[in-house]
C-alpha cells in the first residue's frame, strides 16, 4: 500500500537557527516505510519543500521542512514504524526479531535491529534508597556482570561490567543516598558496599543463607551415610543357642567368587583422591596440584578437604536414578529367581517405572558374578539382593531433613525418624536445621549468635564451616534474618537477564546486553 502526501503548512522553522520562513526554494519527494496497515506493507511518499532561511547570521541558506509525527531528518522510516521495530528488537533481539517483523509486514535485517537497540539513549539512574546487588555469568567461571536493582520498583537501574569490589564502590560513590544494600554472601560485594556506602545497612539474603545450609546438610549426610548402611548389614537375626549338628558337606568351604569389576567413576575417584593427597603430603600447593593434574580448583579443593575416600564414594555409588522408587520390587523379584533384566523391567512398568532396561541391568550388575549366564545363572554364584526396606539415597534424606514436617507424608515422617535414630550425628543435624529454620522464618536474627555457638560445640565439621562463614559476616546475616528486605526481586531480574543474554547468543557484548536489560519492559 502506497500513500501520497504533502504538507499544507505555510511556514516552516529553520533547522539551523529556528527562524520561521515562507520562501519556498524547491520541492522533492521522500519515500518512508510506515507501520503495516491490515497486515500489508505500507509506504508513504511525501512531497517535501525546501525553504530559504531569511536569517543572515544562519549558516544554512536553505532547509527542508519536517512533518510532525511523520518525518525526521535523514530517516527512511516513520516514527511509528521505528517505535515498533525497537520494541521487537528489545524483546527478541536480532535474528528472532527479524523473523517476527517480516511476518508482521515490517521486513528488516537482524543487524538493523541490533543497531536500533544501540541507538537508544541510556536511561538515567534514579535516586534509590534500597539497592539489590547480584551477579550473573556471561561465561560461567570466567566472566561475570553485576546487576543493580531498585528494590522499591523491582526494576534494574544499572549493570556493571564485572563483580569486583572497586567497581561497586565507585558506583556507590557516584550515586549517594543508598541506605540498605541487599546482597548475597560474596565477599567482594561486602567490601564494595563497606567502601562505597559505609553508612548503608548490609542485608545478607535469606535465600542464599538457606542455600548454603542445604549444601552443608548434603555434605554431612554423605559423610555419615555409611552409618546407616553398616547398621542395616549388621541387623541380622541372632543364631539359635542350641544349633543342630550339620553335615560335613554343609561345612565345606564356599567357592571363592570372582570380584565384580568396579565402576569407572569409582576407579577415577579413587585415583584422583590418591593423587591429590599424595602431592599435598609432599608439600605441593593446591594450585600446583591442579596445574599438574589438569584439575579445576574446585575439584582439587573437594579431594583435598575430604577426610576419607568413603566420603567421596558416597556420591559415586548413590546417584539418584529412576529406579530408586522400585528397588524393593526389583530386589524381591531377583531373590525369587527372576534374574532377566528385561522381564523385571516389564514387571515394574505397571507400577509407574519409566526408565529403560539399561538402568535395571546396571543395578543388577552388582549382584551378578562375572562368568555366569544371564538367562540361566548359577544360584551358588549369584549374590542375593538386600531384603527388607531399602535405605533412601543421601539426596532424599537431605530433602527430608530440610523439609517442613507438615510437608512430609506419614510414611516419610516415620522413615526419617527411623533413620535419625540410627545415627546420632544425623539426629543432631536435624535439630540444628529445625532451629535455623525457626530463626529464619520467625525473623529472630538476634538468636543466630547462640545458634552458631551450639553448632561449633557439636561434632559436625561441615556445619562448622557454615557457621564460620556466618560469623565472618555476622552483621549482614543478623540483618537478613531480622529485617523484611530480601533479594527475591534480584534473583528474578538475574533470571530475566540470563534469558536476554541467551537471545543475543554470539552478539551479547556488554553495551548491547546492558541496554536490553535496562530498556526491556
Amino acid at each position: 500500500m502506497t500513500l501520497f502526501a504533502r504538507s499544507s503548512a505555510q511556514v516552516a522553522g529553520c533547522s539551523g537557527c529556528g527562524a520561521r520562513s515562507s520562501r519556498v526554494h524547491g520541492r522533492y519527494q521522500r519515500t518512508l516505510a510506515d507501520a503495516p496497515s491490515a497486515g500489508r506493507r505500507t509506504r508513504v511518499v511525501v512531497t517535501v519543500r525546501r525553504f530559504k532561511c531569511g536569517n543572515p547570521a544562519c549558516a544554512l541558506s536553505t532547509f527542508s521542512e519536517q512533518v510532525p509525527s511523520l518525518t525526521t531528518p535523514f530517516a527512511r522510516r516513520t516514527p511509528a514504524l521505528t517505535h515498533a521495530l525497537v520494541n521487537i528488537a528489545l524483546a527478541l533481539a536480532g535474528r528472532a526479531g527479524a523473523r517476527l517483523a517480516t511476518t508482521l509486514g515490517m521486513p528488516c535485517g537482524r543487524d538493523l535491529l541490533i543497531k536500533m537497540i544501540r541507538a537508544q539513549p541510556t536511561p538515567e539512574v534514579p535516586a534509590v534508597t534500597v539497592l539489590g546487588v547480584d551477579d550473573f555469568a556471561i561465561r560461567r567461571r570466567h566472566t561475570y556482570n553485576t546487576i543493580l536493582i531498585d528494590m522499591a520498583t523491582h526494576r534494574p537501574i544499572d549493570v556493571l561490567p564485572d563483580r569486583e569490589a572497586s567497581t561497586l564502590a565507585s558506583w556507590l560513590v557516584k550515586h549517594p543516598g543508598v541506605e540498605v544494600i541487599c546482597r548475597d554472601r560474596g565477599g567482594a560485594y561486602a567490601e564494595g558496599a563497606r567502601i562505597g556506602a559505609p553508612d548503608a545497612i548490609q542485608v545478607a539474603d535469606r535465600f542464599h543463607l538457606w542455600q548454603n545450609l542445604c549444601e552443608a546438610v548434603g555434605k554431612t549426610v554423605n559423610s555419615h551415610y555409611h552409618c546407616l548402611r553398616v547398621q542395616t548389614k549388621t541387623a541380622t537375626p541372632e543364631p539359635d543357642p542350641t544349633p543342630e549338628p550339620v553335615s560335613a558337606m554343609v561345612l565345606a568351604p564356599e567357592p571363592v567368587l570372582p570380584l565384580r569389576p568396579e565402576r569407572r567413576l569409582v576407579i577415577r575417584t579413587r585415583e584422583r583422591f590418591e593423587a591429590v593427597q599424595s602431592r599435598l603430603a609432599a608439600g605441593m600447593s593446591r594450585a600446583a596440584v591442579g596445574r599438574e593434574l589438569n584439575l579445576d580448583q574446585q575439584t582439587v579443593r573437594r579431594f583435598a578437604d575430604a577426610t576419607t575416600l568413603a566420603v567421596l564414594l558416597v556420591k559415586c555409588e548413590n546417584r539418584v536414578t529412576k529406579l530408586d522408587r522400585y528397588r524393593e520390587q526389583v530386589n524381591g523379584l531377583w531373590n525369587s529367581g527372576v534374574t532377566d533384566a528385561t522381564v523385571i523391567t516389564e514387571r515394574i512398568r505397571p507400577l509407574g517405572f519409566t526408565g529403560s532396561v539399561q538402568i535395571v541391568r546396571r543395578y543388577l550388575r552388582e549382584f551378578r558374578v562375572p562368568g555366569t549366564s544371564r538367562s540361566r545363572p548359577d544360584p551358588v554364584r549369584r549374590q542375593p539382593a538386600p531384603s527388607g526396606p531399602v535405605i533412601p539415597k543421601p539426596r532424599k534424606i537431605s530433602r527430608w531433613i530440610l523439609s517442613h514436617p507438615d510437608h512430609l507424608d506419614d510414611d516419610e515422617t516415620l522413615e526419617i525418624k527411623d533413620l535419625l535414630t540410627r545415627c546420632e550425628h544425623l539426629h543432631r543435624l536435624d535439630g540444628h536445621v529445625r532451629s535455623f529454620a525457626a530463626i529464619m522464618t520467625g525473623r529472630r536474627g538476634a538468636e543466630i549468635a547462640d545458634w552458631i555457638e551450639r553448632v561449633e560445640a557439636d561434632d559436625l565439621p561441615t556445619l562448622h564451616t557454615f557457621a564460620t562463614g556466618l560469623r565472618r559476616d555476622l552483621a549482614a546475616v543478623t540483618n537478613g534474618l531480622s529485617l523484611e528486605h530480601n533479594s527475591g526481586a534480584v534473583e528474578g531480574a538475574v533470571t530475566r537477564a540470563k534469558a536476554l543474554k541467551r537471545q543475543c547468543y554470539g552478539r551479547a557484548n556488554f553495551d548491547l546486553l546492558r541496554l536490553r536489560i535496562l530498556l526491556t519492559p
